[in-house]
């Protein structure tokens, strides 16, 4: 699943490739993906790209201040840039694209999904608030003015598990699977942990390796074409999906507990006293 750094480093990639072209045509080829029908995805036609934006995993193209496409990957969905848009008709349900747009240079874009489980949603609306998904949104992580103390008062009184709770989009926006695994590891933390029940330097602790994991991760997205950011978001691992490798730190084997469409990764010796987690439905540590 795309989170906050691929995300960002798509909007950077279109804020330079695509910002100040017209949109010259769109093809709808999953009628499911597009949620909204005023405007009228037609709407775009002839409208200049003015500014690209990300909210939480939300990417925003702005045509103007009254017009925006906005569109969220979901867990299987990608975008494919095209220096020359390919010219051949785009055949619903033969396909993976869900939303091709065509640029005035030529150039142009697919939102493609793979699997057969569809959750790629497209959005053309006057207000990008007016998308539900982002209304809900809480504070972006790395938005100037969310310091530790503010961090700290999302935490408090939740009982929450803190890999639920890094997850959920109403909470701290842009965060996923991968990099809530990767940013636990680095607080040497377990994924079980109560939000509630952390101490003040857990908190510290956490907020530093969020703060320090999500910055280099968007540093290392940001310039790259859409087509390496996949490979260079595996690369910058330590667990997330490296089951039975070794965990970079102490050298002990990384392990996984799944769930019924993920799992999650961490290291024993870092995160959890050396013991391994029972699987989720059981919600305890093996004795």
């Amino acid at each position: 699943m795309p989170e906050m750094p691929e995300v960002q480093g798509l909007v950077v990639f279109l804020g330079e490739r695509a910002v100040g072209r017209t949109i010259t045509r769109t093809s709808v080829a999953a009628i499911a993906a597009l949620k909204t029908y005023d405007p009228q995805i037609t709407a775009l036609h002839g409208a200049e790209i003015t500014a690209a934006s990300r909210l939480g995993k939300f990417i925003v193209l702005s045509c103007g201040e009254d017009l925006h496409l906005v569109f969220h990957l979901a867990k299987a969905g990608w975008l494919r840039w095209y220096e020359a848009l390919p010219a051949t008709l785009i055949k619903p349900g033969k396909t993976p694209i869900a939303l091709r747009v065509a640029l005035d240079d030529g150039s142009g874009f697919d939102l493609t999904e793979a699997g057969t489980k569809k959750s790629l949603a497209v959005y053309v609306v006057r207000d990008p608030q007016d998308v539900p998904g982002i209304a809900r949104l809480g504070p972006d992580p790395l938005a100037e003015g969310f310091d530790r103390d503010a961090f700290a008062a999302l935490l408090d009184g939740r009982r929450t598990q803190i890999k639920g709770l890094l997850r959920d989009q109403s909470v701290i926006a842009g965060i996923g699977n991968a990099y809530s695994d990767e940013i636990l590891h680095a607080a040497r933390m377990s994924p079980y942990a109560i939000a509630a029940t952390l101490s003040p330097d857990d908190v510290d602790r956490l907020f530093a390796a969020m703060q320090q994991t999500l910055t280099e991760a968007v540093a290392e997205a940001s310039g790259k074409p859409p087509a390496d950011l996949k490979d260079a978001k595996r690369r910058g691992m330590q667990v997330h999906a490296r089951r039975g490798e070794i965990c970079p730190v102490c050298g002990d084997t990384v392990r996984s507990v799944f769930f019924a469409d993920r799992s999650l990764e961490y290291c024993p010796t870092c995160q959890t006293g050396g013991k391994p987690l029972a699987d989720r439905r059981l919600s305890r540590l093996l004795k």
